[in-house]
């Protein structure tokens, strides 16, 4: 696992894990895929560690995850994130997304505006603001309400809880210093959810992501980093293998060869 706060971060709205997820990569990327994809949430993708826990090699790690990266499932970079004493700082972040994304889904996703891909499923028969309405007449029961009262008041409790409201919050609103006796349990419960209603919370700040190549660390707009990587790396040459070393004699003929050519040119300049 690496530090708190750093590690894979999976992607949201991701599809559901089949046998299949990967299999349009090649082989040792499908498999290396298959293996990160099931990583627990904060653990070390680095290549360092991967190369730990896996049969392969920093550089066919590092081919491997640039091909996954490009195919969609990895993006690295970095989110200002709030600390405890009230600042901020920069975390590092390894993306994941057992769906293959595009380069345009990833610029949403920088910008946090991630589209729902799966319709969200449909509400329960009874909401959680109609079983609290229902629920009040059990413990004070001059409140009791009719199935009508509550699919009439729930919508106003539903805004209690998108205001950030409890339900105990709630039910304290709406079952203290009641008068005696409650002629209209639905209309008081009406007034007292409307009177009473919480301002609501502030709105939520968009995260700040910044996006980096995987190959030079360079940060850029998503638009600038296609498959994640910058323009330089991606059109860069492969390096070339060094050569190996000279022996020591070799070094020596060289170096005296170099000092006789150097005495013969003062010979001929004096």
């Amino acid at each position: 696992m690496a530090n708190p706060g750093y590690g894979k971060r999976s992607a949201p709205d991701q599809l559901r894990r089949t046998a299949h997820d990967f299999a349009h990569l090649p082989p040792r990327e499908a498999a290396i895929a298959a293996y990160v994809d099931r990583l627990p949430e904060g653990a070390d993708i680095s290549v360092k560690t991967l190369a730990k826990t896996t049969p392969y090699g920093q550089c066919a790690l590092r081919t491997a995850l640039n091909r996954i990266q490009a195919a969609g499932h990895l993006r690295r970079g970095r989110e200002r994130v709030e600390a405890e004493d009230g600042g901020s700082r920069w975390i590092t972040r390894s993306w994941w997304s057992r769906t293959a994304r595009d380069d345009g889904w990833w610029a949403g996703f920088t910008r946090g505006e991630v589209p729902e891909e799966d319709p969200p499923p449909p509400p329960p028969t009874r909401s959680r603001a109609h079983i609290l309405l229902a629920a009040l007449g059990r413990n004070t029961p001059c409140l009791s309400l009719s199935a009508a009262d509550c699919v009439r008041l729930a919508p106003l409790v539903e805004e209690w809880f998108a205001r950030g409201a409890g339900e105990e919050t709630i039910v304290a609103t709406l079952t203290a210093g009641l008068p005696t006796p409650v002629h209209s349990p639905a209309a008081l419960l009406h007034r007292r959810l409307t009177d009473k209603l919480p301002p609501p919370p502030p709105a939520p700040r968009p995260p700040r992501r910044v996006m980096e190549c995987a190959e030079c660390g360079v940060p850029g707009h998503p638009d600038a980093l296609p498959g994640g990587l910058c323009n330089g790396c991606r059109d860069q040459p492969a390096p070339t293998r060094a050569t190996a070393p000279l022996p020591a004699p070799a070094i020596h003929a060289l170096a005296d060869g170099i000092r006789a050519a150097m005495s013969l040119r003062r010979e001929r300049t004096t």
